[in-house]
């Protein structure tokens, strides 16, 4: 980066927040602060709500998740469309009917106060370990490619964020989010156009998508019934929509959202909006992590991506055996980038499936050296990271893009990164104030009082959300782990609400039992997976913990009618004994 760079990137990132501090100058009432005044019309609503998803492992991890296994994490969205529909129909008019500040006031009134504590806390939980992946996410990549010191990067991107948060509340998030999504497609955009115009210097798009295809890239959609796999169509339409229908209907940092809305109608339409464009915009991003697959192959790519555990490496005693592996590697690129020139430019079918053969092989030994590499960071200092995937987007905005759209580009990153973590601080500050502050601690209070009790509950938010990101731990992929952190609690609390609009003659006591023994059966299955007992795909943990909620809550509602119907006989035939 240059002066060029660190220009734009600043101008961009202090018009946005300077714009969303001005806007919301004044507000004087918690109403005002949490749910914006119900000033919101659905554009501004779906932007909003389409940013707090679009954080910025969003931007930096799904490339790389596209350009290590391919587009079939998209399929971990097609429950979206048919969940959004359903928040739309039951969801949402129940909650302005109530006219709550956020979802879980609803379980109190539904249930009793216990079950109302267990969802919020079961959020905050979730959402709090989000927030401090997202803010970490930016900094540990921009602190490598910058050389910024990572406290540096994570302090100044949390402090940013809790500025106009702790200022301006929903609203300022709510209309930052509009100009955060803007800069954001505006520079994966750009991405793509100059990515594009590198690969048809060689060959065409449609060529390049057939070169894709035969390596495994462009396989979007995989029908095998398989609990094992991660991302399969029916994890996706199944798993994945227990997962998005409580993400979107339970979730605080998505509700407060449309809460904010003018009218029931404007909160629908804004969530219809995500149900259009919400898996196109996915697909686009996965898709322009294939498309840097196939770039290179024309352009030598780093055997690993990571340049601080690679320089790590060159400066330790196993430096020969790098050189070695690189060389091959080097060897394996040119000889990959001739034959997929030969493979577009062959009209016989024989000779083209032998080049195919050949350049899937090839594809295979570069993984392998690839792993070698990792297994060597891994010998010479187990504690660093040997993931790579989350920075090959950034190589190459970094390597090949011109200054100015490097600092528009690192812009886009932050913004993500703002865009979300203000969400989600929003909507931690929402949730501690109205449901455990407000309800158990102040019940009795003026409303600028809790106003001023909101914004220091924002800042603390904010605070643990940047010490979070400090003892954030490396994993293989950033985006898989926040989407494995929901679900881990996401079936339970979709579970807790299903049973609270559709099976009525359930009480707090059976629900409450039934929530805590499906969570702990989540976490034991979460613990077995991870330490290699068995393999299930994590979005399969979203159907267990619903699936275990309702069924127990029915069940256990039948266990506490019995000895409450036994009572009420003796009591009865002692009150004829009586008589």
């Amino acid at each position: 980066m240059n002066q060029i760079d660190f220009l734009v990137l600043t101008l961009t990132l202090l018009s946005i927040v300077t714009f969303g501090v001005w806007k919301t100058r004044g507000q004087q009432n918690i109403a005002s602060y949490l749910l914006g005044d119900h000033k919101m019309k659905w554009g501004t609503i779906g932007l909003s709500v389409m940013a707090t998803q679009a954080s910025a492992i969003t931007f930096i991890s799904t490339p790389g998740q596209a350009y290590a296994s391919g587009m079939g994490f998209v399929q971990n969205y097609f429950g979206l469309p048919l969940a959004l529909i359903i928040v739309s129909v039951f969801f949402i008019p129940i909650y302005y009917k109530l006219k709550v500040y956020t979802a879980y006031e609803y379980l109190e009134r539904r249930f009793d106060l216990k079950t109302r504590l267990l969802g919020a806390l079961l959020f905050l939980i979730q959402r709090g370990l989000a927030a401090g992946i997202t803010i970490y996410a930016p900094s540990i990549i921009l602190s490598t490619i910058l050389g910024w010191d990572l406290s540096f990067t994570i302090l100044g991107t949390g402090m940013l964020v809790i500025i106009y948060t702790v200022s301006g509340g929903t609203q300022a998030v709510s209309i930052t989010q509009k100009q955060q999504m803007g800069v954001i497609m505006v520079g994966m955009f750009v991405a793509f156009g100059y990515i594009l115009y590198y690969i048809t210097d060689f060959i065409s798009l449609r060529d390049a998508v057939d070169v894709a295809g035969i390596l495994d890239k462009t396989d979007a959609i995989d029908f095998d019934f398989n609990f094992q796999k991660r991302y399969t169509i029916w994890s996706g339409l199944m798993a994945g929509l227990v997962l998005q229908l409580s993400y979107f209907g339970t979730d605080q940092s998505q509700v407060q959202r449309y809460l904010g809305g003018k009218n029931v109608k404007e909160s629908r339409m804004g969530l219809m909006f995500n149900a259009i464009l919400k898996i196109p915009m996915q697909l686009f991003i996965l898709f322009i992590g294939v498309m840097v697959y196939v770039f290179y192959i024309f352009f030598t790519p780093p055997i690993h991506f990571n340049d601080q555990s690679l320089e790590v490496l060159r400066e330790s005693s196993a430096n020969d055996q790098l050189i070695t592996i690189e060389n091959s590697y080097n060897d394996l690129i040119f000889e990959r980038k001739n034959l997929t020139l030969s493979y577009t430019e062959e009209e016989n079918a024989t000779k083209k499936l032998k080049f195919k053969d050949n350049l899937i092989s090839i594809d295979a030994q570069q993984e392998v050296m690839r792993n070698e590499v990792k297994n060597l960071i891994n010998e010479v200092d187990p504690e660093l990271a040997t993931k790579d995937s989350d920075y090959v987007f950034l190589t190459f905005i970094l390597n090949y893009l011109p200054h100015g759209f490097i600092g528009l580009l690192i812009a886009v990153i932050l913004s993500a990164s703002m865009s979300s973590t203000s969400s989600e601080l929003n909507s931690l500050a929402s949730t501690s104030t109205v449901d455990l502050y407000q309800r158990i601690i102040k019940r009795e209070d003026t409303d600028k009082s809790y106003l001023v009790a909101s914004k220091w509950i924002t800042f603390i938010w904010g605070i643990l959300a940047i010490i979070f990101a400090f003892v954030a731990n490396d994993s293989e992929n950033l985006i898989e782990t926040v989407n494995i952190i929901g679900s881990v609690f996401y079936g339970t609390i979709l579970g807790i609400f299903l049973v609270a609009f559709f099976i009525k003659r359930v009480q707090g006591n059976a629900v409450f039992t039934a929530a805590i023994v499906a969570e702990s059966v989540v976490m034991s299955c979460h613990f077995l997976n991870v330490n290699g007992y068995f393999s299930i795909g994590y979005l399969w943990y979203n159907a267990i913990g619903v699936l275990l909620t309702v069924v127990f809550a029915w069940l256990f509602s039948f266990m506490q009618e019995k000895p409450r119907a036994t009572n009420e006989r003796q009591n009865s035939k002692k009150g004829r004994f009586e008589a």
